[in-house]
């Protein structure tokens, strides 16, 4: 693993800056349990890629209603801050292929890391909807096999891309455990998150 440049508490203390609104940190902290989660079945460092989990959004707040600007502001907010080029490229991977973001439009996601990078903050959003349409809202009570169901229904949380979770298939990962992962991961953090 490439030196990141930033320790998890100036990751944290990044977070508490520039994620100012509470959805979004709770996105972020949901992203780096399920890439920690992932590092460990991987055999990778756990904590660097919690790092990356965590500020993948780190510009989200200031460029949410500027779409184009995502994962661009990100750059000088990292670097300002000290990261590496490695955390730097690696978070704004997953704007690449969008095309509301023109400089990333075209440049396509080759490593390992990157691949679990969009396809674990992109679960987030299903795992947290399935919990939501529990009576209790708890995710205790989301089975793998209601997250499956939900994964092959596309009108499902329809915002959550299932080719960019499908991107878990190309770090070797199988869909359905890679569904089982990411759920675990959440559910162990489920009293802070408020489900």
């Amino acid at each position: 693993m490439e030196q990141l440049g930033l320790s998890y508490q100036q990751a944290q203390d990044l977070v508490g800056v520039y994620n100012t609104d509470a959805g979004t940190r709770l996105h972020a902290r949901e992203s780096e349990i399920i890439m920690r989660a992932i590092a460990k079945r991987l055999g990778e460092d756990e904590e660097a890629w919690g790092i990356i989990g965590l500020l993948h959004d780190i510009d989200w707040d200031l460029t949410k209603e500027n779409a184009q600007e995502h994962c661009i502001k990100a750059q000088d907010i990292l670097r300002e801050a000290g990261a590496s080029e490695f955390l730097i490229t690696t978070i704004i991977s997953h704007g690449y292929g969008l095309a509301v973001i023109p400089q990333l439009r075209d440049r396509q996601r080759t490593t390992t890391i990157e691949h679990c990078l969009v396809a674990a903050e992109t679960l987030t959003g299903l795992i947290v909807a399935s919990a939501l349409m529990q009576p209790d809202k708890k995710l205790s009570n989301v089975s793998i096999d209601s997250l499956k169901k939900k994964f092959k229904k596309k009108g499902f949380a329809a915002r959550c891309n299932r080719d960019l979770i499908m991107e878990c298939e190309q770090a070797n990962i199988p869909i359905d455990e890679f569904l089982q992962l990411g759920l675990a991961a959440l559910q162990d953090i489920a009293p802070e998150l408020g489900l």
